[in-house]
């Protein structure tokens, strides 16, 4: 992500096997990941964070 400082306003949402996209959050990074880390593992799967300039899979964003 380009964006990347504690208090960048996000978009965390799921993205299910049907492509429909379901918001989970709008808010600070910190609350996003926050969140995200609190979901199942076969959430954090679909999870994404959106910027205004980016999306990352939340999954490929915790392993950097």
């Amino acid at each position: 992500m380009r964006t990347t400082y504690d208090s960048a306003t996000v978009r965390l949402y799921h993205l299910g096997d049907d492509g429909a996209a379901m918001t989970i959050l709008y808010g600070p990074l910190s609350e996003a990941l926050r969140v995200a880390e609190q979901q199942p593992e076969d959430v954090q799967d679909g999870l994404y964070l959106a910027t205004d300039n980016d999306v990352v899979a939340y999954l490929d964003l915790i392993e950097e």
